[in-house]
């Protein structure tokens, strides 16, 4: 009984198609989410920059968190925040050895930004808590077109130079040796993650937005090696993952971000599992043909 009453307090359906409506655009800013991510975290997973990733936003969180005490746009506040991290990092941390380095002393600055500039705030506290936990039901319709411009710009940047981006991400070396820019190359990536990260923390919030950014590209990354597949698996999770949280918390009204977390961490371990069984399958039959 206790816990047929706790489940239906964190899964429930009631008055769901009367509820359905009123996030309709929250849908539609889940899915463009879930799209720019996609297609940006096979190329952090590929830069090996998922550290990055966290310290980008906690600078990001600082941005929007300054705009909120002072009372200006949130968006612009974040897009600032989050830019500025990302041009540090593309001109300090380009060599992998100092990167990580560069990313720890940005992360705890931004967070502690952040933090001071909440305190001076006075305002709702759920425009506080929102910042680091996500308030993606919560989206206007002008921040949903804010946020296609963003799609807009990163995508188009993904289809000219993400090749290019990957190729210098993967072998550097011979990149260069090809006389491709290694530095504007990687400028321009984290011109385009800054902003994916920017619009994620005001939807996702600053503490969670890797379940959306590098969670699904890994678990793509479990299922297939083909770099396709792994952009449009790695599109589809967190996709997945950003509308079904919508859905499940409607019910319970309940923050969305635990439910998004968990549907990534689940899509993550099953697609684990199908790794895992097919690399055992692998062995097995190699095994079988060895002896045979």
């Amino acid at each position: 009984m206790l816990l047929t009453t706790w489940l239906h307090t964190i899964i429930n359906f009631d008055n769901f198609a009367e509820l359905l409506p009123l996030v309709s655009t929250s849908i539609v800013a889940a899915v463009l989410l879930g799209v720019m991510a996609g297609f940006i975290g096979p190329m952090v997973q590929a830069r090996d920059m998922a550290f990055a990733v966290h310290g980008t936003a906690e600078l990001s969180f600082a941005g929007a968190a300054c705009a909120l005490w002072l009372g200006s746009s949130v968006t612009l506040g974040a897009v600032i925040g989050a830019v500025t991290a990302g041009m540090v990092l593309g001109v300090m941390g380009i060599d992998g050895k100092n990167r990580n380095s560069v990313v720890g002393i940005l992360l705890p600055f931004g967070l502690g930004l952040g933090v001071l500039f909440l305190s001076l705030y006075q305002g709702r506290s759920a425009n506080k808590f929102g910042l680091l936990t996500g308030q993606i039901v919560a989206i206007t319709p002008a921040e949903l077109q804010s946020m296609l411009v963003v799609a807009l710009i990163v995508l188009s940047i993904i289809a000219i130079f993400g090749q290019r981006m990957l190729f210098a991400a993967v072998d550097p070396q011979v990149a260069q040796a090809q006389h491709l820019n290694l530095t504007f190359l990687s400028l321009l990536f984290m011109f385009a993650l800054s902003l994916v990260v920017a619009v994620s923390v005001q939807f996702v919030g600053a503490l969670l937005l890797l379940s959306l950014l590098i969670t699904p590209a890994a678990a793509a990354s479990q299922v297939t090696a083909r770099p396709i597949y792994v952009y449009l698996l790695s599109m589809l999770f967190a996709i997945i993952a950003g509308v079904g949280g919508i859905l499940l918390s409607l019910g319970p009204g309940l923050p969305i971000s635990p439910y998004i977390t968990t549907i990534s961490f689940v899509i993550y371990l099953s697609c684990w599992g199908i790794g895992y069984l097919r690399k055992k399958a692998g062995w097995n039959k190699r095994l079988a043909t060895n002896f045979s």
